[in-house]
């Protein structure tokens, strides 16, 4: 499940993707047009900076721009950067893999292949998918998106 602070993120991060290229936008004007909580959204894009997919500025025209252009930056990543691994349970991870504790045979365990399905699936689409085709899906831009 996508917890408010990845949801906050990605909103955050289709607000960069409108705005001009090279201009930094504050805080507040992110966290005003987005409904999100200034405090909450500081954490985030810190964590976001931290991670290489936003610039921060101090001062005068300061603020946060995108350190890459919005069609090089795909969801899942900013999904895994800000909520963890997209797996439902540690068993089916890619990344952050870790076997349970109480299954004696993971080969055939019904919970842990499902599970496996479902994380596929997620990652399908949201590393398929850039913050721009994100930005096209809600009609702020014409870009063309995959399978249309």
């Amino acid at each position: 499940m996508l917890t408010k602070k990845g949801k906050y993120g990605l909103k955050a991060m289709v607000h960069l993707a409108g705005c001009p290229v090279g201009e930094a936008t504050l805080v507040n004007d992110i966290a005003n047009a987005n409904e999100i909580p200034k405090k909450f959204l500081d954490t985030i894009l810190g964590e976001l900076r931290n991670a290489g997919f936003v610039f921060s500025k101090k001062g005068k025209g300061g603020g946060y721009s995108l350190a890459r252009p919005a069609h090089e930056i795909k969801v899942g990543h900013i999904v895994r950067v800000l909520d963890g691994p997209l797996a439902p349970v540690a068993c089916a991870s890619k990344n952050s893999y870790r076997r349970c504790e109480d299954c004696a045979d993971e080969q055939h365990c019904c919970v842990r292949l499902i599970m496996l399905e479902a994380r596929n699936a997620i990652a399908t689409v949201l590393d398929s998918r850039t913050l721009a085709e994100m930005r096209a899906l809600a009609g702020k831009d014409e870009v063309m998106l995959m399978g249309q």
